[in-house]
């Protein structure tokens, strides 16, 4: 079984995480194209470890750039580990835009049901942030992303992005 996953921040090939959907260990992943979503989302840059989040609120921000890939279950697993679904972020299914892509062969414009990483219950501030169209770590923005390792264990960044209930 394979499922499409859309991918628009450190994921992305030639960013920092990209070597978890490369890596032949956690599964398959295959790159089938570049996409866009339908539906706009703000993409921001948050907490002080400067992550990428697409923030759950259909037709505020833009229609986000991204990559799209074909993966396997255990890839998607790993995936789901990386992104500690469902706890903090949560997959779910949105309709993305293909260009140029390799889906069966087809070349021109086409639509695809991809899984998609959310942050659904963010603190609404999160809102008054920079919203990105395309995430790149070493982007203009000058934020770049702070790799794992690199980071405080003693401290969460759900603290700084989730809505406290």
């Amino acid at each position: 079984m394979t499922h499409y996953v859309f991918v628009y921040g450190t994921l992305k090939s030639g960013e920092p995480n990209h070597d978890w959907i490369s890596d032949v260990r956690n599964g398959k992943g295959t790159f089938r194209g570049n996409g866009t979503t339908i539906t706009k989302y703000p993409l921001i840059i948050g907490t002080r470890y400067n992550i990428p989040f697409l923030l759950y609120k259909p037709g505020y921000g833009h229609n986000v750039l991204g990559e799209i890939y074909e993966v396997d279950q255990p890839m998607l697993e790993k995936l789901d580990e990386l992104e500690d679904h469902p706890n903090f972020y949560q997959r779910r299914i949105d309709e993305i835009e293909v260009v140029n892509s390799d889906f069966h062969g087809e070349t021109a414009r086409s639509t695809f049901q991809c899984w998609v990483y959310f942050l659904k219950k963010f603190r609404a501030d999160l809102l008054n942030l920079p919203m990105l169209q395309c995430y790149q770590s070493k982007g203009d923005h000058g934020l770049p992303y702070c790799e794992r390792y690199l980071r405080d264990p003693n401290i969460s960044v759900k603290y700084e992005v989730l809505l406290n209930e």
